[in-house]
């Protein structure tokens, strides 16, 4: 389940997104999670304390953590945490996750808070879908 607008479980989208942007961010966390059956789950907005450590807390909440996906992002703080499950670390690698938020990180200095994370999500996504197994006839 996506949580990036305020009245759901963790997330808080505030006055950085607009309407559009929110139809935006759920659109691509829905194709998302369609595209590497993995859920995905947004956090923007202020961690309390330790961002990894807020994060690791918020991933340890969600419905399904082992198969989920959390991003966080305390622009104030500066900070960019992802969070993965251990089903999802069967298919997405360290160094996958490391490129994404390369890109996030490259798309939020330009100021581009939602590019940045759908960016990053549509990168997860894709990593993070299981091969395509072939059979021999």
């Amino acid at each position: 389940m996506p949580v990036v607008a305020g009245d759901r479980s963790h997330g808080r989208l505030n006055a950085r997104f607009s309407g559009n942007d929110r139809v935006a961010l759920d659109e691509t966390i829905r194709r998302a999670e369609r595209v590497s059956r993995v859920e995905f789950s947004v956090f923007v907005g202020h961690a309390e304390g330790d961002a990894r450590a807020f994060a690791r807390s918020l991933h340890a909440s969600l419905a399904a953590p082992a198969r989920s996906i959390l991003i966080l992002v305390d622009p104030e703080a500066r900070a960019l945490e992802v969070i993965t499950g251990g089903e999802v670390r069967r298919t997405l690698r360290d160094p996958e996750v490391e490129l994404a938020v390369v890109q996030m990180q490259s798309l939020f200095a330009e100021g581009d808070l939602v590019g940045g994370l759908r960016r990053g999500i549509q990168m997860l996504a894709e990593h993070a879908r299981a091969p395509q197994t072939l059979h021999a006839q």
